[in-house]
């Protein structure tokens, strides 16, 4: 892949996550002077995990690097815009949602209740519900982190 299509990519996956984090941030009642920085927020966090999935990086981890990152430019824009960290990073992840896995996940389940046991639909159940699971996890452990290390009282040794 030559790097005018990478970054042409790039650029398109960070339009399109920047319109559900909008959508959402709209929906969470976000105030209107901070809708632009959510929607750059969510195309930052669903850009770098695209570009860590591009070199190699599984889904699982990209997602808890790329909602690490999201937490951290949360916070500091926080402090810049006296806002609450929420309003930004919150509406940013969710187009990081494992929408697909989860789909296929229940979906699988359906047809293995309606069809009965076979192996194949129960492995593609069990794979899709597990990295489902993992995703969200690494969403909201990957988000609470920076704010963690950041508000910490006591000394971090």
């Amino acid at each position: 892949m030559g790097i005018m299509t990478f970054l042409l990519s790039l650029l398109q996956d960070m339009a399109l996550a920047s319109i559900p984090a909008v959508g959402f941030a709209m929906v969470f009642n976000v105030p209107l002077r901070a809708l632009p920085y959510c929607a750059l927020l969510g195309a930052i966090g669903h850009g770098a995990r695209f570009i860590l999935m591009h070199f190699g990086g599984n889904i699982e981890w990209s997602t808890f690097l790329a909602s690490i990152l999201v937490g951290c430019i949360g916070i500091q824009w926080s402090r810049w815009y006296l806002a609450h960290p929420k309003v930004f990073t919150v509406a940013a992840v969710i187009p990081m949602f494992p929408g697909i896995y989860a789909y296929t996940a229940m979906i699988s389940a359906v047809k293995l209740s309606h069809f009965g046991y076979t192996q194949p639909l129960m492995i593609m159940l069990v794979t899709n519900f597990l990295k489902a699971a993992f995703i969200v996890g690494a969403l909201s452990i990957g988000l609470s982190l920076p704010g963690l290390w950041l508000y910490r009282k006591r000394p971090r040794v």
